[in-house]
């Protein structure tokens, strides 16, 4: 499945741009401040519903615009053409859809290649608080075992209805028996979860110290899974959750569950997060996002759609090299450089020049 057009019309400070996606290596060249991470973003907007920049859809619209839009034409193994557009206005919000028609998330993300990004922004995946991780290997464990997709969102309702639960006893309106249902419910939905995240953090973990190591980490690189609950078993889990009942009472809250897990990133037992430089944060991400496309095409599942900003700003020309030679191998990438110098031989074949692509007469012929 690979990604063959994509559209920004407008998006940011991209105006009315389409552009022609070969496979393999794309790379995006032209000085800062140009669009490039707009396009990666765009992109990003047109397959996923979402920004990699920020939160709030709203800030794609431009200055003066009354939305943003973004297109992306995707073909998979069979060659069918499916259509993604996203959306958001200022007056009707945002809109997903699929060959012109509304679809839930489960549909279009099966229409899809799953997407990973490097990004100065993403740097928060390594040194950010452990929602960040969390959410990232969920989206992970999705492409890797699409049967358990839903694990972290029926998680996420049952903890939210017995936070609700657990207001309303303390409050006196209901017996706190009433929780033992919930607390059920709460086990029966953290088991899976909590097992899909270990399973996935312990295929990642031999490919990402590989990996590491390759682009330039000193020292033994690793990811390491530390669950809230050790525990994969639904009565070991109520049983915790009864133990806790009390302390949730006063918190408002449940305080033990996959809700609170971390996934420690960390460079010779020293966690990066903390410890590391930003040079070493970014080998980090770099090394996670590579492990899990070797992993999921290990699998011979759908190879992740790489979008790369930035990244050989940092790299000396043999690991840009290297880096080069590990895209060719499986699915597709686009990369972002200032100038053609920094960009690796093995990624030239694929150079679109952003000068060229934003002119007038260029933009009426695509």
């Amino acid at each position: 499945m690979r990604v063959t057009a994509v559209e920004a019309r407008p998006l940011r400070s991209l105006d009315d741009v389409r552009i022609e996606l070969e496979p393999g290596i794309v790379s995006l060249v032209g000085p800062n401040g140009i669009g490039k991470t707009n396009l990666l973003e765009a992109l990003y907007f047109g397959l996923t519903g979402r920004s990699f920049r920020t939160a709030d859809r709203r800030d794609l619209i431009p200055f003066g615009a009354s939305l943003a839009r973004a297109e992306v034409v995707v073909v998979d193994e069979d060659g069918t053409r499916r259509r993604l557009l996203a959306s958001v206005s200022r007056a009707e919000g945002r809109r997903h859809l699929l060959d012109g028609s509304p679809a839930d998330p489960a549909t279009l993300a099966r229409h899809r290649p799953p997407v990973a990004v490097f990004s100065p922004d993403r740097l928060t995946l390594v040194k950010g608080p452990p929602g960040e991780r969390r959410a990232h290997l969920d989206l992970f464990v999705a492409a890797r075992w699409p049967s358990r997709s839903e694990l972290r969102q029926r998680y996420g309702q049952a903890l939210a209805q017995r936070n609700a639960l657990l207001a309303r006893v303390a409050a006196g309106y209901t017996a706190p028996a009433e929780l033992d249902a919930w607390d059920a419910t709460l086990a029966a939905a953290a088991a899976p979860l909590i097992a899909a995240r270990a399973e996935a953090v312990a295929e990642l973990a031999d490919l990402f110290a590989a990996t590491a190591a390759e682009l330039g980490l000193e020292g033994a690189a690793s990811i390491a899974y530390a669950p809230r609950a050790p525990a994969d078993d639904a009565a070991e889990l109520r049983e915790g959750l009864a133990e806790r009942r009390e302390a949730d009472l006063k918190l408002g809250r449940c305080s033990w569950g996959p809700h609170l897990d971390e996934v420690k990133i960390a460079l010779k037992g020293r966690a990066l997060r903390r410890y590391g430089s930003q040079g070493q944060q970014r080998a980090a991400l770099l090394a996670l996002l590579f492990a899990e496309r070797d992993a999921l095409l290990e699998a011979r599942r759908v190879a992740p759609l790489l979008l790369l900003d930035d990244v050989m700003s940092e790299l000396d020309p043999d690991r840009r090299e290297r880096l080069a030679e590990r895209l060719a191998h499986g699915g597709q990438a686009l990369v972002t450089a200032a100038d053609e110098e920094s960009v690796p031989s093995r990624a030239m074949d694929g150079v679109i020049r952003m000068s060229t692509l934003l002119t007038p007469s260029h933009a009426a012929a695509a």
